[in-house]
């Protein structure tokens, strides 16, 4: 089995990525980083940011247990994680044979999470939330282009399509050796 981890801010179309890959791959399953609570998960981002983001900081036992158990029960080829550390935390590292960074400029990601996350809003919340995201979001987002896209092994445009982005990977994955027929 072979894992493949997919990084990106948030709205910078991991999941939705994730979900074309699994499309395109056969014999493949996911993993979301969304769907764990994790023990020691940082719940002040930007103060974590502050502090140096340690990623060890986060237990991801939960996530590490489930990659076990789909690498014993040997039911898929493709294990696909919609992960958002790259290479960065030891519990996982080990596990990914190929870590992509979906490069997805910072106002494409935020006009998405907007669109998807407060469609109902007033301007009021729209605008309160703009302002979270000045002080608080985007530094820990700069922070992942500091510290998760160099530790990636590939870096994709996320300003391509979904489907132009799923080629890309399959296609790096091909000449890498990681797909196997």
């Amino acid at each position: 089995m072979k894992t493949i981890s997919v990084a990106a801010v948030t709205a910078g179309g991991k999941t939705t990525v994730v979900g074309e890959l699994k499309k395109r791959l056969p014999n493949s399953r996911s993993l979301h980083f969304d769907e764990y609570s994790f023990d020691g998960s940082v719940e002040d981002f930007p103060e974590w940011v502050r502090n140096g983001a340690d990623y060890q900081l986060w237990d991801l036992a939960p996530l590490e247990e489930d990659i076990l158990k789909a690498r014993e029960e040997g039911d898929c080829d493709y294990l696909l994680l919609d992960y958002p550390f790259a290479y960065r935390h030891n519990a996982v590292k080990n596990y990914i044979d190929a870590a992509f960074f979906i490069d997805t400029p910072l106002d494409i990601a935020l006009a998405r999470r907007i669109l998807r996350d407060m469609s109902s809003a007033t301007g009021e919340e729209i605008r309160l939330d703009l302002e979270t995201y000045l002080k608080h979001a985007r530094p820990a987002f700069v922070q992942m282009h500091r510290d998760i896209l160099p530790s990636s092994d590939y870096v994709i445009d996320g300003a391509q399509s979904v489907e132009k982005i799923a080629v890309d990977i399959l296609a790096k994955l091909t000449e890498g050796g990681v797909l196997h027929d």
